[in-house]
């Protein structure tokens, strides 16, 4: 995986850019950052041979399909059970993040749900594993957005 240090201006234009929209044919993309076709081609497919671009994805509105409630579940295993919940979390298809953390909880994971009582049976998944704390998102004066990639213009 290349680091941050080693992509050039042009890189990270292209990286801005294809987080911004990431259904840019290479002959737009091309005309955005000055370059051919055939020369963005070449960079985007070393950026995902390097793993800086781990894939594409469409942002879907969980409204829109029928998961009204976001919330935010922290989990504090029990004794012996860090890798159980790391796997059940890995199994509920609710959960679209979960990270190990530092702190009191080891786990802090977000979740689209139906309802409170889908709410809840997610919830009950975790209990037998160890203790969880659950808060309803409000809403998000900050939607998951792209990474700044240093010296690219947003």
């Amino acid at each position: 995986m290349a680091d941050d240090n080693s992509l050039d201006l042009t890189s990270r234009r292209i990286l801005a850019e294809l987080q911004r929209e990431g259904r840019l044919t290479f002959a737009e993309l091309g005309r955005r950052v000055n370059l051919s076709s055939p020369a963005v081609a070449e960079r985007v497919q070393h950026l995902e041979r390097d793993g800086v671009i781990r894939g594409y994805h469409a942002d879907v509105d969980p409204r829109a399909v029928g998961l009204a409630l976001t919330t935010v579940v922290r989990i504090r295993p029990a004794p012996g059970q860090l890798r159980n919940v790391a796997d059940a979390a890995a199994a509920a298809p609710e959960i679209v993040e979960c990270n190990r953390i530092t702190g009191e909880d080891c786990y802090i994971a977000r979740a689209h749900v139906r309802d409170v009582e889908h709410l809840e049976e997610l919830i009950d998944r975790f209990t037998v594993l160890g203790q969880t704390t659950t808060s309803i998102v409000q809403s998000s004066p900050v939607h998951a957005r792209g990474l700044a990639v240093g010296d690219a213009p947003t």
